[in-house]
């Protein structure tokens, strides 16, 4: 006796809604969540953010004038911290707005010639305040 065939499973469009032709394109519920979840963990960090930044100036406020360099280093980390993290929410942002895999590629090469700058830029930022904090006056 021969097993019997099923017929193909077929999908019928929703009500109202087009399905794409795309392979790529992501559905407008999903690109809303995952917006939702951008935006919520950007949040997350701000809030994090502000309780370091106060926990830094408490522990900047009780230490003495000779380490004001280590604080300034401290300062100007987090500072860069906040920076990079919000670069990297802005793309996460940017992403989940592309419409295809070429823009996404396109966003990510853009953040990556980006941040390997600002990068450059801090190092040397820190690099000198650091020379600055050790050098004698």
């Amino acid at each position: 006796m021969a097993p019997k065939q099923r017929a193909p499973i077929r999908f019928s469009e929703p009500k109202g809604k087009k399905m794409s032709n795309s392979p790529f394109e992501i559905p407008n519920e999903l690109r809303d969540f995952a917006e939702r979840s951008v935006e919520q963990a950007r949040k997350a960090f701000e809030g994090f953010l502000t309780v370091a930044q106060r926990a830094s100036g408490v522990a900047g406020n009780a230490t003495g004038t000779s380490q004001s360099g280590a604080k300034s280093v401290s300062a100007h980390v987090l500072a860069y911290t906040e920076q990079n993290v919000n670069a990297a929410f802005d793309l996460a942002h940017k992403l989940v707005k592309a419409r295809d895999p070429q823009e996404a590629l396109a966003l990510q090469s853009e953040y990556m010639k980006a941040q390997l700058a600002a990068l450059q830029n801090q190092a040397k930022e820190l690099s000198a305040i650091i020379q600055k904090s050790v050098t004698p006056t």
